[in-house]
C-alpha cells in the first residue's frame, strides 16, 4: 500500500494548455454575375438571331461599295446613295404640296389603300374559302373558276378596274383585292376539308346550329391554313400597291420610285426599295404574330 501511494506520488501531473484564442476571418463577399442565367440564356439566343443577319448585311453592302465604288459604275455606291438622300432619310414627312411628299407620307397612302384592298380579301376570302371547303356542290361550281382567275396577272386587271371606277383610287383598292383573295380563299378552303371527322361528330352530338358551327369547329379548327393564306395574300398586296401605283400616279411609295425614274434619280429608287422591303417585312411579322396569338402556336411565326 505505502509503495502505491509511493508511485502515484511521483507521478508528474499533465499540464493542461491554455485554449488558443481563434480569429473570425471575413471572406470577401461573392461578386454577383452581372446577367442572371436566364438572361444569359435570352442574350446568346438574341445575338444567335441577330448577328447572323447584321454579318451577311455588312458584307453585301461591303461587296455592293467595292463594286459600285468605280465612277463608270451604272449604279451607285451605299455611300452615294446614302449622300444622295440624306434629305429624305432624315425628312420623311415634308411635305412641299402635290406629289412632292416625303418617303413617310409615301408609304402612308400605299398602306392605306393596301389595308382597305387586303381587309375587303381576308372578309371575301374567308368566307369563300368556308364555303368551298363546307360544300361539295360549291367547291365543284366554283374552284375551276377560282383557279383560271387567280392565274390572271395582277396588273391586268388594272385597266378594267380603270374603266369601270373611272378613278386611280379604288381601282388601286380593286386590284389588291383581286390579287390577295385568291390565296386566302384556297389555304381556307384546304383548311375547313381537313378538319378531323371528330369534331364534325362532336357538333352533331351537341346540336351546334350553322353559325355555331362555323364559330366554335369550323373557324379554329382551319386557322392555321388560313392564316397561312393571309400571310400569302398580305405579300402579294404590297407588291400589288407598288406596281398599281406607278400606273395611277397621286402619292405612293411605288408613284415615287416611276417618278425618280423618269427623274433618272436612281439614288432615290434604291432608298424606295428599302423602305419597300423593310415595310413588307414588318406586314409579314405583324400577321405571323396575330397567327400565333390566335392560333396559341399552331401556326409558324
Amino acid at each position: 500500500m505505502t509503495q502505491t501511494a509511493a508511485a502515484a506520488s511521483n507521478v508528474t501531473p499533465l499540464k493542461t494548455t491554455p485554449p488558443a484564442s481563434a480569429t473570425v476571418v471575413a471572406l470577401p463577399p461573392a461578386k454577383k454575375p452581372f446577367f442572371g442565367p436566364r438572361t444569359k440564356t435570352r442574350l446568346m439566343e438574341i445575338a444567335a438571331v441577330v448577328i447572323p443577319p447584321l454579318l451577311t448585311t455588312a458584307a453585301l453592302l461591303l461587296l455592293w461599295e467595292m463594286l459600285c465604288r468605280s465612277p463608270t459604275a451604272s449604279l451607285p455606291a451605299p455611300s452615294k446613295v446614302i449622300a444622295d438622300t440624306w434629305e429624305l432619310i432624315v425628312n420623311p414627312f415634308y411635305d412641299n404640296g402635290g406629289n412632292d411628299k416625303g418617303l413617310g407620307w409615301q408609304l402612308y397612302a400605299s398602306l392605306k389603300r393596301v389595308a382597305l384592298g387586303y381587309t375587303l380579301a381576308a372578309v371575301g376570302g374567308i368566307a369563300l374559302g368556308a364555303l368551298v371547303g363546307g360544300s361539295t356542290w360549291a367547291m365543284r361550281g366554283l374552284d375551276p373558276v377560282f383557279q383560271v382567275l387567280r392565274t390572271i396577272p395582277p396588273l391586268a386587271w388594272l385597266p378594267l378596274s380603270l374603266a369601270a371606277f373611272r378613278d386611280g383610287e379604288p381601282s388601286a383598292i380593286f386590284v389588291i383585292f383581286i390579287t390577295a383573295i385568291w390565296p386566302v380563299i384556297i389555304n381556307t378552303a384546304v383548311g375547313i376539308r381537313n378538319i378531323p371527322q371528330d369534331y364534325k361528330n362532336v357538333a352533331q352530338v351537341l346540336r351546334l346550329n350553322p353559325f355555331e358551327y362555323f364559330t366554335k369547329i369550323m373557324l379554329p379548327a382551319a386557322a392555321p391554313y388560313i392564316f397561312t393564306g393571309l400571310r400569302i395574300g398580305i405579300g402579294l398586296s404590297w407588291l400589288a400597291i407598288v406596281a398599281a401605283e406607278m400606273l395611277i400616279g397621286g402619292v405612293g411609295i411605288g408613284f415615287f420610285i416611276w417618278d425618280a425614274w423618269n427623274s433618272s434619280r436612281i439614288s432615290d429608287i434604291i432608298l424606295a426599295l428599302i423602305y419597300v422591303g423593310a415595310v413588307g417585312f414588318v406586314l409579314d411579322r405583324i400577321v405571323a404574330l396575330i397567327a400565333v396569338g390566335v392560333t396559341r402556336g399552331t401556326a409558324n411565326a
